[in-house]
């Protein structure tokens, strides 16, 4: 007797958009000469717009949405110069196969430092402009009169001195034929409609109605699912496994050894992988790395910052001479721990392997990087290859620059030709094998003259470096420039203080855990060890935190003016309420200026309220402020949480958190209010996503400086007994 499967609408939704996922658009169908179609038979009228016959507008869109809301950003880029109908556009992702295969032709995929769109802006702007100029040209051609006759807006062609009008999807399919214009012109900013407007967000109504489909959401048909653990100790490995009882577990297919290193389970659910993977009794070698201690790491970072041999990055003047001839000195150390990105999705990945075809499903930052990954654990060459990208439940870094889980996915697949396999980790196979938040301690030592001025600082970092891990190709002579954020000499991480003697350098210590990209990276303890440190210098010098830095940015106009801006708002120099104290911080990072003003009020001795940031940005441009007002509030939640809450510690080699009960993050009812003030000054693009995380923890920790006294200068809070109320 067969039984008809109960199929729930959203399942069907789900198995039927994956089974079609990246499938919408770059197939040749021989319709017209030269034209190339989505599978709807609507014509491309270039690689960034699709126009349907009822006058939908699809703008392809390379980079990545995670919750950031890239994708509303750049589809409002390409809709600004298209001039077409906001209310009629919808997107898609192309496939990195298709832009490999087309020379590239959507630019960069990856979805990190928060460049999805500073540096994307002008060629996704192009795209619309181009496309726009081809439609116009073609209702020119059909009308028989010169293009420059003809206007569009809003999807619609008009022939000026005679009124006859058009729609873009009457005439996409004779743009479609047309040659493209060598150069187009964009719009001056001041004539722009859509970009720097609050347009709601493109991707809100799938997420409320569950038609959203994530990697987690994924299945297709004959589909397996499959658990996995890897050696909890990095760089370890299975010394030896028993998986009798596992399979002979229900459901399970295989038990197979990955990579030297794991024991994955295939089986027909992912709960009954999961169970029979617990049942796998597994021996693991951790080697030398399982002598490997938090307290052994920080003992390496402390030599560090003692050390003869650095890399130099910013340095002005005799440093050592100013602070030998200070009139006071002042000398502080402060560490700041790993941590990991905790995505709400754990990372996961679906991979269908045949002997000449190897497709993966997906969410990840960087497509490029995920089809790269995929070539090289199927062995196939790219063009055999295919990547759909989904959108993410949280990047954060994790899912840019590495991608493991992919490359686990399509070596259990392996196991198992023409069977498409879903790997989806657990929470604490997530939290065990992250690319960790770099560990880092720094050395700070600032000299005063007698009348209270900066003279020379001196800052050494000790502890990762990400691209000597990562990307070592990228290291500059040995260095790792990242690591400087905040304090380059000049570009997107600009120092903000003209001091006369400055030596800022860097002792590299690696450590056996592998670091990562982490929501604003490096920029987070920089700033923290910066602008904490000179609130400790106003303080010595008895002067007023904000003026003293007032000083030392005259020569930086920018900086100085997001400080002023939060420090008007925020009420400075004027009598808050009682028991509420505040703290500044300001920086530079991701090519934009930031900065806060907090105000904190503490009870008890070390229960925290932190009652409002007002936080001020300048990215040069704004393409949404009612999206950047999220991602403002949204960085503080993130980098709030690692301040008071969050920390990976290592014992015997490996993590000792492994889920949400010893990982916390703070609730709704102790966010802050946050009064955002964007403030584009024009002529540059900064990013949004990660630049504002930065200023958060500093403010805050000078806040409650002023109102305890205590100056705390190790993470997070809660190992000195404060919490959030």
């Amino acid at each position: 007797m067969s039984h008809a499967p109960k199929i729930s609408r959203r399942s069907f939704i789900i198995s039927t958009a994956a089974a079609g996922g990246g499938l919408a658009l770059g197939l040749n169908i021989p319709f017209g000469p030269g034209v190339v179609r989505a599978a709807d038979g609507s014509p491309e009228v270039n690689a960034w717009v699709v126009i349907r016959p009822d006058d939908t507008v699809v703008i392809r869109i390379a980079r990545s949405e995670m919750g950031q809301g890239t994708l509303t950003g750049l589809a409002q880029m390409v809709a600004e110069e298209l001039e077409c109908d906001w209310a009629k556009v919808t997107t898609e992702y192309p496939t990195p196969g298709q832009s490999v295969a087309r020379k590239r032709v959507w630019g960069d995929y990856g979805t990190v430092g928060s460049r999805g769109i500073r540096q994307s802006h002008d060629y996704v702007r192009k795209g619309g402009a181009t496309a726009r100029t081809m439609l116009v040209q073609a209702a020119a051609n059909e009308w028989k009169v010169p293009a420059p006759e003809c206007s569009a807006a809003n999807s619609v062609i008009t022939h000026k001195p005679s009124g006859r009008t058009t729609t873009y999807g009457k005439v996409a399919e004779a743009a479609a034929r047309l040659e493209p214009p060598k150069d187009v012109a964009l719009k001056d900013p001041k004539d722009w409609k859509i970009i720097g407007k609050p347009m709601k967000r493109l991707d809100t109504i799938d997420k409320l109605t569950g038609k959203q489909v994530y990697g987690a959401d994924i299945r297709l048909p004959g589909m397996l699912n499959a658990a996995i653990k890897d050696c909890p100790v990095f760089g370890g490995k299975v010394k030896s496994f028993d998986a009798g009882k596992a399979e002979r577990m229900p459901g399970v297919k295989k038990v197979v050894r990955v990579e030297g290193s794991a024991i994955a389970v295939i089986a027909d659910t992912w709960w009954h992988a999961k169970t029979a993977l617990d049942a796998v009794n597994i021996e693991w070698d951790g080697g030398a790395n399982a002598k490997v201690s938090s307290a052994s790491i920080a003992e390496m970072l402390k030599d560090g910052l003692g050390a003869e041999q650095a890399f130099v990055h910013n340095e002005k003047g005799d440093v050592k001479a100013a602070i030998a001839g200070a009139a006071k000195k002042l000398e502080a150390v402060y560490a700041y721990p790993f941590q990991n990105h905790v995505t709400m999705e754990p990372m996961n990945a679906t991979a269908r392997y045949t002997a000449d075809r190897c497709e993966v499903w997906c969410p990840t930052q960087n497509g490029e990087g995920a089809l790269a990954a995929t070539a090289a654990a199927s062995g196939l060459p790219i063009e055999k290859c295919e990547v759909y990208k989904l959108h993410l439940g949280g990047g954060f870094g994790r899912r840019g620059a590495i991608h493991d889980y992919v490359r686990q996915a399509v070596l259990i697949a392996k196991e198992m030709p023409g069977t498409p396999v879903k790997l989806l980790w657990t929470r604490e196979e997530d939290m065990l094998h992250g690319m960790y938040h770099p560990v880092m301690q720094a050395k700070l030592t600032g000299a005063l003259d007698a009348s209270g001025n900066l003279t020379g600082l001196r800052i050494r970092l000790a502890g990762q470096s990400i691209l000597a891990t990562i990307f070592p190709q990228a290291l500059q002579n040995g260095k790792d420039p990242l690591s400087f954020q905040g304090f380059w000499p000049s570009g997107e991480h600009a120092f903000g203080y003209s001091i006369p003697n400055l030596l800022i350098d860097h002792a590299m210590r690696n450590t056996h855990v592998p670091p990562g990209f982490w929501r604003g990276v490096n920029i987070n303890q920089n700033a923290i060890f910066l602008e904490c440190f000179m609130d400790e210098l106003a303080r010595a010098a008895g002067q007023d935190a904000l003026e003293f830095r007032r000083k030392l940015m005259a020569q930086h106009p920018k900086h100085l003016a997001v400080l002023n801006a939060v420090a008007d708002k925020g009420g400075w120099g004027k009598p808050a309420a009682r028991g509420v104290h505040r703290g500044l911080a300001h920086m530079m990072a991701f090519g934009s200026y930031v900065a806060a003003c907090a105000e904190v009020s503490v009870s008890g001795g070390s229960k925290v309220k932190i009652h409002r940031i007002v936080a001020a940005t300048d990215p040069g441009y704004a393409v949404n402020p009612a999206q950047i007002e999220r991602q403002i509030a949204g960085s503080f939640v993130y980098g709030l949480s690692a301040l008071f809450e969050q920390e990976c510690t290592v014992k015997d080699g490996r993590m000792e958190q492994e889920n949400f009960h010893q990982y916390n993050s703070m609730r709704i009812a102790q966010m802050p209010k946050v009064e955002s003030i964007i403030m584009p000054s024009g002529g540059f693009w900064g990013g949004v996503g990660e630049p504002t995380i930065c200023v958060a923890a500093p403010a805050v920790l000078n806040a409650i400086f002023s109102a305890t006294g205590r100056r705390i200068r190790s993470f997070p809070l809660k190992n000195h007994g404060f919490q959030m109320v």
